[in-house]
């Protein structure tokens, strides 16, 4: 793929992805891809991520039900941020709420 080559992922192999709503453009989350997650995601239309702590692959919603159907992948002007738009079914943080950024300063 094309957009493998282009994309610039940090010392670890690893590109910050911003998850955001299609229908409210509310931020959910942010979490890591690589190369393979990437394709993964593009290939699957649903998102897959690299998960840092337990050093494997996650597809969102594997095990809680609530998934994100990928409706476009973005990237930033230095190719080094991904931004993609989903449609969320469900919560997106695994504390119950909608968003994972809930909480203010």
């Amino acid at each position: 793929m094309q957009i493998l080559e282009e994309l610039k992922f940090d010392s670890k192999g690893l590109i910050p992805a911003v998850i955001q709503e299609t229908g409210t453009n509310e931020v959910l989350m942010v979490a890591y891809m690589d190369k393979e997650a990437v394709k993964r995601t593009i290939e699957s239309g649903r998102t897959w991520f690299w998960s840092r702590s337990r050093q494997k692959y996650w597809c969102k919603g594997e095990t809680s039900g609530n998934i994100q159907k990928v409706k476009e992948i973005r990237y930033d002007c230095d190719a080094d941020t991904l931004l993609v738009l989903v449609e969320q079914v469900g919560v997106a943080c695994h504390t119950g709420n909608k968003s994972c950024f809930f909480r203010t300063v």
